[in-house]
């Protein structure tokens, strides 16, 4: 199965992440997104990124013009009918993705792979609204798509093996570290990480330490590059809630339980660095 031509949905950070690793990595890349003014902000953002590799001399000014040369927006997703993968990376909302993937299945061209980037949901149950179950697969990048080296390949009971190949072939040409993974919930990051996320929250609501002292521990005492509420800033409050929810729904772990005070944030809109208001204040 050979991919040249990549699909990518979602005008987040993901999408505009995943679109500068793939154009860069000499795929032809059709970034769909509901707009067209947020398309466009999209590519400025990867434009973005390259002058700034450019100004660092990571690369010439004639590789980052043949890197945006590679990408094309849309707003429709039949623009993405010749692809020969798609990847969503669209809000972590089952039902949205569930009949993205259906819509997708009537458009793309068959032996074509449809992926989702989700980083908690189960693969399998987009994969059974298609009529290909055995072309569908999770391929999970990390935030920031361009610097982080790991692809969690999420293999759900319907995907066959040439799909799995095809995927991981996939993120290694793009200069990723695949991991092949069971489709459960969290797979293998997100399902240590987040216990320990809402750990810290637990300490901080117990008055343990404030959540300064609680970074400076874990970042002094474990050499972690940053400590947990600086983390869940960046990841987002919401998003954050969202895959504990998901976690706990499919174990029932306590540890996956989210803390009240987490819910009560992401309540009041304080949401971490995409509203300037999380457990530190960025509007200074």
């Amino acid at each position: 199965m050979s991919i040249t031509r990549v699909g990518i949905i979602g005008s987040g950070i993901m999408g505009s992440g995943i679109t500068e690793v793939a154009a860069s990595s000499g795929y032809e890349v059709v970034l769909r997104s509901r707009s067209q003014e947020s398309a466009d902000a999209m590519k400025a953002s990867v434009t973005k990124s390259l002058n700034r590799q450019v100004e660092k001399e990571k690369r010439s000014a004639e590789e980052a013009a043949e890197i945006l040369g590679r990408i094309s927006t849309t707003t429709e997703l039949s623009a993405l009918s010749d692809c020969d993968l798609v990847i969503e990376s669209v809000v972590e909302d089952l039902a949205i993705k569930v009949a993205l993937f259906k819509e997708l299945d009537g458009i793309v061209k068959a032996g074509a792979i449809l992926a989702t980037n989700t980083s908690t949901l189960p693969v399998i149950e987009m994969a059974m609204a298609t009529t290909r179950p055995e072309s569908v697969c999770g391929i999970h990048f990390f935030n920031p798509a361009p610097a982080m080296s790991l692809v969690e390949v999420v293999r759900p009971l319907s995907a066959s093996d040439e799909t799995i190949t095809a995927a991981t072939t996939f993120a290694t040409s793009c200069g990723k570290e695949p991991v092949a993974v069971k489709d459960q919930a969290g797979f293998i990051v997100n399902a240590l990480l987040f216990p320990y996320l809402n750990n810290a929250v637990r300490l901080l609501e117990g008055g343990v330490a404030t959540c300064e002292g609680i970074d400076t521990a874990m970042k002094g005492g474990c050499g972690f590059p940053m400590g947990p509420f600086a983390l869940l800033d960046l990841v987002g409050l919401d998003t954050s809630l969202a895959i504990l929810d998901a976690l706990y729904e499919e174990f029932k772990d306590p540890n996956y339980a989210a803390v009240p005070l987490l819910r009560r944030m992401v309540v009041a809109g304080q949401l971490g660095r995409k509203t300037k208001l999380g457990f530190y204040n960025y509007a200074k």
